[in-house]
């Protein structure tokens, strides 16, 4: 049944021009103006694809200016000053966290160790080390044994529930040190979808993100992540989360985007641009989200996470005008969903703004109305 659907989806092809479109880590399909020309993206100011940054979906200078000396010197305190200069609550820290995990990750992967090699990353291991008690630190090494499990192992095997079962007792530890920071509690929502932790568990930890962070929105993204199909729970669950926390989210907050998120999730392997991108529930969720990155305060920190994401539906359903608009605002970065996916972010969002520029144009647009 399978092979025939293909057939079929091929045969369209050939007939009308619609793209056949595999989920968010395949190639761009083709838009209405022919092939793109992504040299036309530079008519608009836009980056070049090898200058795109890949570490982060929006601008933090600060971030990326202690990121540049952790790496350059190894030296661990200013990652320390800044996560210690940084509100605990706030969607900045959950990301900066984040962020410093990733890094010692990445500079692990590229240099193990060995007999005669320190391997990368050792700044945070000197980090706990010589400050055990930093609460920065502490849920740094949480979000890394998270993030490694991830990574490096099968979920479901014995070595990633190792690596999960040390990363949960971190979490506890970073917990300990900081009782009202939700960061701990919000990598342990990770830990929790790994180990398959069943519902009244996992619902009491988030009852207890809830009562410190009840909109955060890097807590809702990792929460959802549980109720989705592919995990513990179904499509309907997952869409109900976040159709839920969407309609008790106050004005301004992006938790209106989550049900675009929620259907990102749960989008079909293959589908045409037009018989779904352009349906009911997508135009729903994308509405949802355009109407939150508009009443958002400007200097959000998820504000960039929405708008990659809206960028991707936009395009594939061919709204033109409004895929520039996002295009306008976060162009420079593809460190967000659903670029990250991709062993190759930066190909695959320049392949998306390429085709929005072509049906831009298409239209009778030019780089003089560029919206925004």
């Amino acid at each position: 049944m399978a092979t025939l659907w293909l057939l079929m989806a091929l045969v369209l092809l050939c007939f009308v021009l619609l793209p056949v479109l595999r989920r968010g880590r395949g190639a761009a399909g083709r838009g209405p103006a022919g092939r793109p020309d992504p040299a036309r993206a530079a008519a608009y100011g836009f980056v070049p694809e090898e200058e795109l940054d890949p570490r982060m979906p929006g601008p933090d200078k600060d971030l990326l200016d202690v990121l540049e000396v952790v790496r350059r010197t190894g030296d661990y305190r200013a990652a320390a000053q800044l996560l210690a200069g940084t509100e605990a609550a706030g969607e900045a820290r959950w990301q900066r966290v984040q962020a410093f995990a990733g890094a010692a990750a990445l500079e692990l992967a590229e240099r193990p160790g060995g007999v005669h090699e320190t391997p990368g990353g050792q700044w945070l291991r000197v980090w706990r080390a010589e400050q055990p008690k930093d609460a920065g630190g502490a849920a740094v090494h949480a979000e890394f044994l998270t993030q490694q499990a991830w990574r490096t192992s099968t979920p479901g095997t014995h070595d990633f529930r190792i690596i999960m079962e040390e990363a949960r007792q971190a979490c506890g530890e970073a917990a300990l040190l900081a009782p009202g920071d939700p960061v701990p509690y919000i990598v342990e929502l990770a830990v929790a979808r790994g180990l398959g932790w069943p519902r009244p568990e996992f619902e009491k930890l988030w009852l207890t993100v809830q009562e410190r962070a009840p909109h955060h929105m890097g807590a809702h993204l990792a929460a959802l992540h549980y109720w989705c199909e592919k995990w513990h729970g179904s499509r309907e669950e997952a869409y109900a989360f976040a159709e839920n926390a969407a309609a008790r989210a106050p004005e301004g907050s992006l938790l209106a985007a989550l049900p675009l998120f929620a259907v990102f999730e749960h989008l079909p392997e293959v589908n045409l641009v037009r018989s779904f991108y352009q349906s009911e529930v997508v135009t729903r969720a994308v509405q949802g989200a355009l109407h939150a990155v508009h009443t958002a305060r400007g200097d959000d920190p998820v504000l960039a996470h929405v708008r990659h994401l809206l960028l991707f539906f936009l395009v594939r359903a061919e709204r033109w005008p409004e895929a520039m608009d996002q295009l306008a605002h976060v162009d420079g970065h593809v460190g967000a969903l659903p670029w990250s996916l991709s062993a190759d972010p930066a190909a695959v969002y320049a392949e998306h703004r390429a085709l929005a520029v072509a049906g831009y144009e298409a239209a009778g647009g030019t780089p003089a109305g560029l919206p925004g």
